[in-house]
């Protein structure tokens, strides 16, 4: 990688640089990808990705990257620049150096999404956009842009009306005074030539007539596009981008920034002030000079209050959580909220204009209106702890008009006590914040502002997390109603075709894998039952999240939230590749494996652990009388002392005459399993200290941990003794292997 690809990004025309836009935000702004481009492209950040060592050291490198970046802006005298690079180290800081791990997996994607947006503008210079669904935004984008486009000129032409009007006025006025005073003083004007002015005056009457009532015409023929144009804006845009962000927050694909709409809103917002001097200027012209029937006198009012009508609506709406609640421990897992543990969220006003920078005070509330009349019995009550007012400025957030609280926290009333009667428990309690601020003009105009964050689920313990992020996915899936605070005291049904698509993005927003259509039916086979699988199938709200999934002691969602932290922690590079079929039937898997070479193994996840495990199964025997065999699942317990493709390569059976044989051969369908792991065995340490052969205890037999599974020869020939097997356990009982362990084996010098 080399870093032409940056630079080839930025020569991508708008609709793709918006596309890299979307990329990136304040957990890792875009100045430090600009900043840092080559050395972040010659890292390897699909290896850190997995391997918490080097990723904490590429965490230290960068810091120190961005301090050698400080020191040059230093030497520059760049006072801003300086700044934002001190900040931007700082966010990092809090962000990533609990979890630096997380933050190679976020650049890695970025990285990869990079070179897509790059592959796609390349496609798109050779063939015709195939995507409807893109076309037809573009097309909406472009209708829109259009739109706003019509309201700014019409602007803009009124304003000459207007000016035009004024001069033909100050005309007719210095005229109409020179004749008045002919008529006291004639100054030697004939009567001929005195008629004839009186003419010329009447004309230029009438044309003032004309001129007003034509700039009283185009102005309420600008305020109904307005309208219409606002109303897309807010109605089709803005609830679009509000969906787009409840998608976003669980996981789907990233939302598009704001950018383009503040763009729109600021030029209707501008438009409308520029009406509004229109108006005034109309005014002072109406108070030099009026007659009977005045268009400026009859619709004045009605203008101004249309246009003021539409300016405060504009605000109002413009008015938006740009970025939901989030604990900066746990950014992939928005709008759960700990208490006693710090969040951030972030505002914008839309309406990007320069005299509202520094002039609207926002103070946040919690649960400002929950009562008894919307809320359920036992709900618990909250305090805001920190700072709960910030003043919206364009120095903060790259130029828009934005407010970020950074240092809030939640503190529950203890004086409150919280009842056992209750029908939630406290994951399913939504909770909401609550943001106010007033604009005041100096014309006397004020407009209140107000806006509310998506619901939240605060929690005590970060055990609770799953269970309040379960809720937090549920309820975005299945509505769009902020304020429906009691939505889960009778929580609607998902379709499997909602559901499905919800799983996997919890897979592709840590990895870069999300799950596949056998990997999902299995899933939907377990909620639905075999043959229940369809896209209409309905799945309630307890059978996700609170019953028991078969005869296991733990509900589905528990069971697939084990599985993404053991994969994030101990296998998120081989997920990566795909080495990891993971979700499989029984049936399915034996399908597969069935007319395959011996030795032939696969991956799968343990059905029967809440915490997440992981095993592999091989076939091996003649090709009518296949046998297939199961390793003990491997917990985060052996993932964390040895990784899985270690296990893989030195594992061994005890087989004939007690002889270790590694039975795993190929991964399916037929990789050669050090083609599929070679690249992540971990390298043998040279030792630097002689070992005395005399036993003089200068050094150490080197050692190694691997899996040894024991099995009698006569099992491995017959399958006739073999204990009976449960379908619902198939993990822990093998047909071949009765155990796993691992042992310490020597490793003798030569």
């Amino acid at each position: 990688m080399s870093q032409t690809q940056w630079y080839k990004l930025q020569q991508l025309d708008a609709k793709f640089l918006e596309q890299v836009h979307q990329l990136y935000d304040d957990n890792f702004p875009m100045e430090i990808r600009q900043y840092l481009a080559h050395w972040l492209e010659s890292q390897d950040w699909d290896h850190a990705a997995g391997d918490v060592s080097l990723a904490t050291l590429l965490f230290q490198n960068l810091l120190s990257q961005l301090d050698d970046q400080y020191s040059r802006f230093t030497q520059e005298n760049n006072f801003l620049l300086q700044h934002n690079i001190r900040k931007s180290k700082r966010n990092l800081q809090n962000t990533f150096e609990e979890d630096p791990m997380y933050m190679a997996v976020m650049i890695s994607k970025c990285l990869l999404e990079e070179r897509k947006i790059l592959e796609s503008a390349e496609s798109v210079d050779q063939m015709e956009v195939g995507n409807m669904q893109n076309a037809v935004l573009l097309g909406r984008q472009k209708k829109l842009d259009e739109k706003v486009k019509n309201v700014k000129d019409s602007v803009l032409e009124i304003e000459q009306n207007v000016k035009n009007l004024e001069d033909i006025q100050d005309e007719y006025d210095f005229k109409n005074k020179t004749l008045q005073v002919r008529d006291c003083e004639p100054n030697g004007m004939t009567q001929d030539e005195y008629r004839k002015e009186r003419v010329k005056l009447h004309t230029m009457y009438l044309q003032l007539g004309h001129m007003r009532q034509e700039v009283v015409c185009k102005i309420t023929t600008l305020l109904n596009v307005t309208e219409h144009t606002q109303n897309d804006l807010i109605r089709e845009e803005l609830v679009e981008w509000k969906l787009r962000q409840q998608i976003a927050c669980i996981g789907g694909p990233p939302n598009a920034c704001l950018d383009q709409l503040q763009n729109w809103f600021t030029t209707v917002a501008e438009s409308l002030q520029q009406v509004r001097q229109q108006l005034k200027k109309l005014e002072e012209l109406e108070q030099k000079f009026t007659y009977k029937s005045d268009p400026i006198t009859q619709h004045k009012k009605g203008l101004l209050d249309r246009t003021l009508g539409l300016f405060k609506q504009l605000i109002q709406c413009s008015f938006v959580v740009e970025r939901q609640p989030c604990m900066p421990t746990h950014p992939q897992r928005p709008l759960v909220l700990k208490t006693g543990v710090q969040f951030t969220v972030k505002l914008r006003l839309l309406v990007k204009l320069q005299e509202l920078n520094y002039k609207l005070k926002v103070q946040v509330l919690f649960d400002k209106d929950v009562n008894e009349r919307n809320t359920v019995r036992g709900f618990r009550k909250f305090n805001i702890l920190g700072t709960n007012t910030k003043v919206m400025n364009m120095e903060e957030s790259n130029g828009s008009l934005s407010a970020e609280f950074r240092h809030l926290q939640l503190k529950e009333q203890k004086n409150v006590s919280r009842t056992n009667e209750g029908p939630l428990i406290v994951t399913e309690e939504l909770h909401s914040l609550c943001f106010e601020t007033t604009l005041s003009e100096q014309s006397g105009l004020i407009i209140d502002l107000e806006t509310t964050s998506l619901p939240i689920v605060v929690i005590s313990n970060v055990s609770q997390l799953p269970s309040g992020w379960a809720s937090i996915l549920w309820y975005n899936m299945l509505t769009n109603e902020p304020k429906n605070l009691s939505f889960f005291l009778n929580p609607p049904c998902a379709r499997w075709s909602q559901l499905s698509e919800v799983l996997s993005w919890q897979f592709s927003s840590v990895t870069k894998r999300g799950l596949n259509t056998d990997q999902l039916n299995m899933l939907g086979e377990k909620l639905l039952g075999s043959g229940g699988c369809t896209p209409d199938g309905l799945i309630s709200w307890q059978r996700f999240c609170k019953e028991n999934i078969n005869d296991k002691a733990f509900p589905f969602w528990l069971w697939v939230e084990g599985i993404l932290e053991l994969i994030k922690k101990h296998l998120l590079c081989l997920w990566n590749d795909g080495s990891i079929m993971g979700f499989i039937s029984k049936e399915r898997e034996r399908a597969l494996l069935k007319d395959k070479e011996n030795g032939t193994f696969l991956l799968r996840f343990s059905e029967s652990s809440r915490e997440g495990a992981i095993t592999f199964t091989w076939v091996e025997g003649p090709a009518n009388d296949v046998d297939f065999h199961s390793v003990e699942p491997y917990t985060k317990k052996e993932l964390t002392a040895v990784s899985l493709p270690d296990i893989i390569r030195s594992y061994k059976v005890m087989a004939a005459e007690n002889i270790p044989e590694n039975p795993l051969k190929f991964l399916y369908p037929d990789i050669p399993k050090d083609n599929a792991f070679g690249k992540y065995y971990s390298r043998p340490k040279e030792s630097t200290e002689p070992m005395d052969v005399d036993g003089g205890g200068k050094g150490y037999i080197k050692t190694e941990l691997i899996s040894v599974s024991e099995v009698h020869p006569s099992r491995l020939q017959s399958t006739e003794n073999l204990l009976p097997m449960s379908p619902e356990d198939y993990d822990v009982v093998a047909q071949a292997i009765t155990s796993a362990e691992i042992l310490m084996c020597s490793e003798y010098a030569s």
